[in-house]
C-alpha cells in the first residue's frame, strides 16, 4: 500500500516542481531586466558595534557622492585646457545618464556674504603675527599701506590689511571657478574640473562599460579641440561599480560557463550519450535560477561577488545526476526503483553540503549568508530536479564507456599508506612539511581583499584626491559637544593640534565646519585682538600724521550655525554637521593626504574625554575580518571535533580511515599557503570549513562501499568537478575569492587522492564491471 502511494505521489510532485520551475523562469525574465545588483564592499560586511554618531557619519559619508565622479583635464596651455573642459562638457550634454553639477558659488558671492563679520575673522597667521608683533613695526607697516595706490579711501577701517586675508587664505583652497570653467594649477598643467552625477544604474551584466564608453567619447571630442598633450583624470562610486559589473561578468562567464563545459565534459566521457548531458545541465540550470531568485527573495538585491561564488555551484550541484547515471549505467533497475534505492544516499549528500554552505552563514556577515543560502536553494533545486524529473526523462541506462571503466578500474591499483615502519619514512616527510609551512603562514585581515578595481582606475582615484585635496570617507574625526559652540570650540582645539601636522607634511589638510564658521568665543577673542592692535597702530600713526585716527566700531553681528550653514556659500560643509543626537551635538572633521605613516599620528590625537574621537573604519573592519578569522577558525576545530565523534558511532575504529585524509588536506592546504608566502585570510578558514563538509564524504562512500568500482567512478567523477568549479575561482580578481578557490582547489584534489590511501581491503571480492 506504501509502495503505491509513493507511485501515484510521484508524478504529482514532479508536476507540481514543473510549476515551481516555470513560476522561477518568469521570476529570473523579471529580475534580469532590471537586476537588483551591489557592489559595495561594505555590504559584504556586518555592521561595526559603533555609538549612533558613528553610524551617522559613516552613512551620511557612505551616502554622499555615490551617484557622483569627477574628470580632470589637464593641458600646459592653459587656453587649451579650458577648450578642452568645454567641449567634453559640451558632448555630454543632454546626455540621459550623466548630468553635470554647478560649480560652487563664487568667491564674490561668498566675500559679499562674509563682508559683515569680517573683523571677527583672523588666520591663524594673522593671530600670531598680531600677538607677537612689534606695535611700532605694525604702525610702520600700516603707514607703508596708506600711500599704497588704492588703499587710502579705507586704510582708517582696515589699516593693517587683515580683511581679505582670511578669506584668500579659504579661496586659495581648491578649484577657482572664472571664465565659464572650474580650474587649478598643479603639476605643471592647467587642469579643468568637472562633476557629474550618474542617472540610473552603473550596473549591466552585459560585458560592456557603459558609463566609460560615454566618457571616451567625450574625451575623444576635447582631444580634437586640444591635441594630443590633453591629459584625462577621474574618479568616483560609479566608475568602480561599472568596473565590478563587467569584471563580475567577465567571472561569471569564465566560472560558470568553464565549470559548465568541465561537468559537460566529464558527463559525455563518462556516458557516452546526449541524454545525460541535456538532463544534467537542466538540473544545473535549474539549480542557479533558484540560487538567484532565493538570494533576491530574502536579501533584497544579490551582490556580485555571490554571483561570482555561485558560478562554482554548478561543480557541485551536478553530484546527484552524475551519481543517478553512473548507478544506471552498471545496473538494470528501472529508473524509478533505482532512483528509490539511491534516494537515501543523495539525500545525506544533499544534507551534509547544504550544512556545509550554512556553516558559512553562522559569522553575520551579509555577503556570506548571501552565498550560502544561494548555494543551499541552488542545490536544493537541483536535487529536487533529479530525483523528480530523471525517472520520467530518462528512458535507457547510458553504455558504459572506455572511459568509465578505466577511472573505475584505478582503485584496485590505487596504493594503501604502508603499514608499520614502512609508513613511518613517508609520515616524518609530511611531519616536517607541514610544521616548517604552518610556521610560516602569517594571517593578514585587508579590507582590500574585497575589492577588485582595476588598477588604473585606482590610480587615477589617487591622482585626483591628491591634485583635488580630496579627504578620505574612510578615516575622520568625530566630534562632540554640549551645545554647537562648545562643539565649534572642540573642533578648532583639534585643529590647532592639526597644523603642525600639516606643517611636518604628516597630511596635506583637513575639511572643519569651525574653519569657515568659527566658534563665537573666537571670533570674539579675535576681534577684541583686533581692536587692541589697531588701537595702537592707529595712535601711532596719529602722532606721525599729526591728526587723529578713530579706529572701526566693533562688529554688530557674529556668525552662528543656525544662520551660516543654510548660506550656498557653506552649503559644502552642511553634510558635516550632523546636528543632535542623544543629547550632544556631532560635526566631522575630514583629514587628506594622509597615508599608512600618517596613521599613528592621528590616532594619537584620540582624546573622547575632549569630544574628540578619531574613526579608522577600515582598520575597524580589518579588525572585525580578524575576529571572525578566529572565530570560524575554532568553529572549524570543533567541527573536526564532531564529525570523527559521529563517524566512531557509524564506523567504531575504522572511523579515522574517512577522517584522517581531510584533516591531512587541510594542513597540506595551509602549509602550502605558509611556503607559497600567502596570507591565511578569513575566506581562507571558511573553505576549510567547505572542505571538511565535502572532504570526509569521500571517505564515508568508500567505508560504505568497500572496493566498489562504480562507487569510486561517482566519487571520482563529482570530485573532479567540485575541484575544477572551484579551482576556476582561483581566476578571480578579487583577492578573497581567489585564495578561496586555490584553497579548494587544493584541498579537494588533496583529499580525493589522500582517501584511497586509507580505505579498507574489501569485504569480498569486488564485483566485475560490465563491457
Amino acid at each position: 500500500m506504501t509502495e503505491t502511494r509513493r507511485k501515484s505521489a510521484w508524478p504529482w510532485l514532479a508536476a507540481l516542481w514543473l510549476l515551481v520551475v516555470l513560476g522561477l523562469g518568469w521570476q529570473q525574465a523579471m529580475f534580469w531586466q532590471s537586476p537588483r545588483l551591489d557592489s559595495d564592499v561594505l555590504a559584504l560586511l556586518p555592521g561595526l558595534d559603533a555609538s549612533p554618531a558613528v553610524a551617522t557619519a559613516s552613512e551620511r559619508l557612505a551616502g554622499q557622492g555615490t551617484r557622483q565622479l569627477v574628470v580632470l583635464l589637464g593641458h600646459e596651455d592653459p587656453a587649451r585646457a579650458r577648450a578642452a573642459s568645454l567641449a567634453f562638457a559640451a558632448s555630454l550634454d543632454g546626455d540621459d545618464r550623466l548630468r553635470a553639477l554647478p560649480a560652487d558659488a563664487t568667491g564674490a558671492e561668498a566675500l559679499a556674504t562674509y563682508a559683515a563679520f569680517q573683523r571677527g575673522l583672523l588666520t591663524r597667521e594673522q593671530r600670531l603675527a598680531l600677538e607677537q608683533g612689534d606695535p611700532a613695526a605694525l604702525a610702520n607697516e600700516a603707514l607703508a599701506r596708506l600711500f599704497a595706490p588704492g588703499v587710502a579711501p579705507r586704510w582708517a577701517a582696515d589699516p593693517l590689511g587683515l580683511d581679505t586675508g582670511w578669506w584668500q587664505a579659504r579661496a586659495g583652497q581648491g578649484p577657482r571657478f572664472a571664465e565659464g570653467w572650474l580650474s587649478l594649477r598643479a603639476d605643471g598643467r592647467h587642469w579643468g574640473v568637472q562633476r557629474f552625477e550618474l542617472v540610473g544604474s552603473a550596473f549591466a551584466l552585459d560585458g560592456e562599460r557603459h558609463l566609460q564608453v560615454r566618457l571616451d567619447r567625450a574625451f575623444a571630442a576635447a582631444r580634437a579641440v586640444a591635441g594630443d598633450g590633453l591629459v584625462r583624470m577621474q574618479a568616483g562610486v560609479p566608475l568602480h561599480a561599472e568596473a565590478a559589473a563587467v569584471q563580475a561578468n567577465r567571472e561569471v562567464a569564465t566560472i560558470g560557463l568553464g565549470s559548465l563545459a568541465a561537468v559537460l565534459l566529464l558527463v559525455w566521457l563518462a556516458f557516452r550519450s546526449l541524454r545525460p548531458i541535456v538532463l544534467v545541465a537542466l538540473s544545473l540550470a535549474v539549480g542557479v535560477a533558484a540560487g538567484v531568485a532565493a538570494t533576491d527573495l530574502v536579501f533584497g538585491s544579490v551582490h556580485l561577488l555571490t554571483l561570482v561564488f555561485g558560478a562554482s555551484l554548478v561543480g557541485v550541484a551536478e553530484d546527484y545526476g552524475i551519481h543517478y547515471f553512473a548507478s544506471r549505467q552498471q545496473s538494470d533497475t528501472p529508473p524509478r526503483t533505482l532512483l528509490r534505492q539511491l534516494l537515501p544516499a543523495l539525500a545525506l549528500a544533499l544534507a551534509t553540503s547544504v550544512l556545509a554552505y550554512l556553516a558559512l552563514a553562522i559569522a553575520p556577515f551579509p555577503g556570506l549568508r548571501q552565498m550560502a543560502v544561494f548555494s543551499a536553494a541552488g542545490l536544493a533545486a537541483a536535487f529536487l530536479t533529479v530525483v523528480l524529473w530523471f525517472p520520467w526523462l530518462d528512458r535507457r541506462a547510458p553504455r558504459h564507456s572506455r572511459f568509465s571503466d578505466r577511472v573505475a578500474a584505478t582503485l584496485a591499483r590505487w596504493p594503501r599508506w604502508p603499514a608499520g615502519r614502512a609508513g613511518l619514512v613517508p609520515a616524518l616527510a609530511l611531519g616536517a612539511f607541514l610544521v616548517a609551512g604552518l610556521l610560516q603562514l602569517q594571517p593578514r585581515d585587508d579590507l582590500r581583499s574585497l575589492q577588485a578595481s582595476p588598477l588604473a582606475l585606482l590610480e587615477s582615484e589617487r591622482d585626483v584626491g591628491r591634485l583635488l585635496d580630496l579627504p578620505s570617507p574612510a578615516q575622520f574625526f568625530l566630534v562632540s559637544g554640549a551645545t554647537p559652540e562648545d562643539l565649534l570650540q572642540a573642533e578648532e582645539r583639534l585643529l590647532d593640534r592639526l597644523a603642525p601636522l600639516r606643517a611636518q607634511g604628516v597630511l596635506g589638510g583637513w575639511r572643519a565646519v569651525s574653519d569657515w564658521l568659527p566658534s563665537m568665543a573666537r571670533q570674539q577673542a579675535d576681534a577684541r585682538l583686533r581692536a587692541a592692535v589697531e588701537e595702537k597702530v592707529l595712535a601711532a600713526a596719529s602722532a606721525t600724521l599729526g591728526e587723529t585716527l578713530v579706529p572701526a566700531p566693533d562688529p554688530s553681528a557674529w556668525l552662528e550655525p543656525g544662520t551660516a550653514l543654510a548660506w550656498p556659500a557653506l552649503s559644502p560643509l552642511q553634510p558635516l554637521w550632523l546636528g543632535e543626537q542623544a543629547g550632544a551635538w556631532h560635526s566631522l572633521v575630514l583629514v587628506s593626504g594622509i597615508g599608512h605613516e600618517s596613521l599613528g599620528a592621528l590616532a594619537a590625537l584620540h582624546a573622547p574625554a575632549e569630544g574628540v574621537a578619531w574613526v579608522d573604519r577600515a582598520a575597524d573592519y580589518s579588525g572585525l575580518l580578524a575576529h571572525y578569522r578566529v572565530v570560524m577558525g575554532w568553529l572549524l576545530l570543533a567541527g573536526y571535533a564532531a564529525v570523527i565523534l559521529v563517524l566512531h558511532l557509524r564506523f567504531g575504529r575504522s572511523a579515522w580511515r574517512a577522517w584522517l585524509p581531510t584533516v591531512l588536506a587541510a594542513l597540506s592546504t595551509l602549509a602550502l599557503l605558509g611556503w607559497l608566502g600567502m596570507p591565511l585570510q578569513l575566506f581562507g578558514v571558511l573553505a576549510q570549513l567547505l572542505l571538511l563538509g565535502f572532504g570526509v564524504d569521500y571517505g564515508i562512500f568508500l567505508l560504505e562501499h568497500r572496493g566498489d568500482p562504480s562507487s569510486w567512478l561517482a566519487v571520482s567523477l563529482g570530485a573532479c568537478s567540485t575541484t575544477l568549479s572551484f579551482g576556476l575561482l582561483a581566476l578571480s580578481a578579487t583577492p578573497a575569492l581567489q585564495g578561496f578557490g586555490l584553497s579548494l582547489l587544493v584541498g579537494l584534489a588533496l583529499v580525493w587522492l589522500a582517501t584511497p590511501l586509507f580505505r579498507q581491503r574489501p569485504a569480498s571480492p569486488a564485483p566485475a564491471l560490465h563491457h
